[in-house]
């Protein structure tokens, strides 16, 4: 694995992918959610209760934050290798919801130092403020790295960040500066073609693209240092451009590597060991691992020493599969288990039922009642008795055509279970056919 892994080629430079950053805003989540935020600006009138200008600054400022938490969910997720907002998913931390008031908190130290820099000497103050703006990129890195106020203030770990990225950190800084004016750019532009309210989405929209650029950027140049800062990158982001992305879990592709080694086990005929690392892997997965109860299910078939062991685990294994909607494959099972042992049966009432239905669904009346033969007796005093009735009923009458074989079910039910819906239900099946 390590092999492969050194064998890929680095991500290409940022500067090579500048374009994929300004289209990113425009990918359609994150410019639907812009546009959203953007036109949330005409709403102040709405906050009748506050004074006009109160009202619009308390909107701005949650526009700003809804914005840059959103900022901090690009970087996070595109330092995993994550660039389509398609696949952000419902993905989401506490430490996103914080971090704008901690960059904000960073950005008020940094401006009283630079001002104390300043009153003391106005050319240490300039200093400052070059020092600050160089490196306040880095502190942003290992803001979103460790989700610290206090490491993004320390100068060791800022540098840090610096070292690992290395001379592009400065070619980083050029084309931040360059976004962090595109907005006012952009505005001088496009906002004397408008005038009344709509000035205010507009001027919302622009630094909101450029923030969220910004954000693809830096989370980008994480990604291509993720190993140093920390960050697991997801299955296939490290292929080049162009090739297939695996979108793999690291669960299928464990999956996947114990499915081939069992395989290969049964193909060399070695049984036993194929059963044991089976057994294991079920052993040690979680209780509704699919995978792990499908791959020893099929290695106890193969064995029939071993029936009891599989009857036992198919009974855990059918309800798996029809909780996950594998009906079919439940149906499948449950057959080869009847095969192996006619007495094979289910002990839980409600996937009895279940099964009936789908068999019922899939037009076969024979395994119907064949499933739900006996059910009031293995089940006394159940309450989905009268739901097997029912259900036996119909696949008499609509599905052999034997309505005097349903007629003592009735009759049954109309003494035990005279008011209940299934009841009526077949009473309405078997009620008397209109003379011609």
């Amino acid at each position: 694995m390590i092999a492969v892994k050194d064998a890929l080629p680095p991500p290409p430079p940022f500067w090579h992918r500048l374009n994929s950053f300004f289209a990113f805003p425009f990918q359609m989540r994150p410019f639907a959610y812009g546009l959203l935020l953007s036109f949330c600006s005409l709403l102040f009138d709405a906050v009748f209760f506050l004074p006009q200008g109160l009202a619009l600054f308390v909107i701005e400022v949650g526009i700003m934050l809804a914005a840059s938490r959103y900022g901090f969910k690009i970087i996070a997720l595109g330092a995993r290798g994550i660039h389509d907002s398609a696949d952000f998913g419902r993905e989401s931390s506490d430490d996103w919801t914080y971090m704008p008031w901690k960059l904000f908190a960073i950005s008020l130290v940094q401006a009283f130092l630079i001002g104390w820099l300043a009153w003391y000497a106005p050319i240490l103050g300039t200093v400052g403020l070059f020092v600050m703006s160089f490196t306040f990129p880095a502190a942003v890195i290992v803001l979103v790295q460790s989700a610290s106020f206090f490491q993004a203030m320390n100068p060791a770990h800022v540098m840090d960040a610096m070292r690992t990225i290395g001379w592009p950190y400065a070619l980083l800084c050029f084309f931040l500066f360059l976004l962090s004016t595109g907005a006012q750019v952009a505005l001088a532009m496009v906002l004397p073609m408008f005038d009344g309210r709509i000035v205010l989405p507009i001027i919302n929209f622009a630094f909101i693209y450029f923030g969220w650029v910004m954000a693809s950027l830096l989370g980008y140049v994480m990604f291509q240092h993720h190993d140093a800062f920390g960050f697991d990158a997801v299955p296939g982001s490290e292929l080049p451009d162009g090739a297939p992305a695996d979108r793999r879990t690291p669960a299928q592709i464990e999956a996947q590597r114990i499915d081939a080694e069992v395989a290969q086990l049964i193909t060399e005929g070695d049984l036993a060991a194929a059963l044991g690392m089976a057994y294991e892997a079920q052993r040690t997965a979680a209780y509704d691992d699919l995978s792990a109860q499908r791959r020893y299910h099929r290695v106890l078939a193969l064995m029939p020493d071993k029936k009891d062991t599989m009857l036992d685990q198919a009974r855990r294994f059918i309800p798996l599969l029809m909780r996950r909607d594998l009906t079919s494959e439940a149906l499948k099972v449950f057959k080869s288990c009847k095969e192996k042992d006619k007495a094979f049966a289910l002990d839980d009432p409600a996937m009895v039922i279940a099964m009936a239905r789908a068999e019922w669904r899939n037009g076969d009346a024979h395994a119907t009642l064949a499933l739900i033969s006996g059910f009031d007796k293995r089940f006394r005093g159940h309450e989905t008795i009268p739901q097997a009735y029912e259900l036996a009923a119909r696949a008499l009458v609509q599905g052999l055509g034997r309505a005097d074989m349903a007629q003592p079910i009735l009759t049954t039910m109309e003494a035990r279970y005279p008011d209940s819906e299934q009841t009526q239900e077949v009473r309405w099946l078997l009620r008397p056919t209109p003379a011609a």
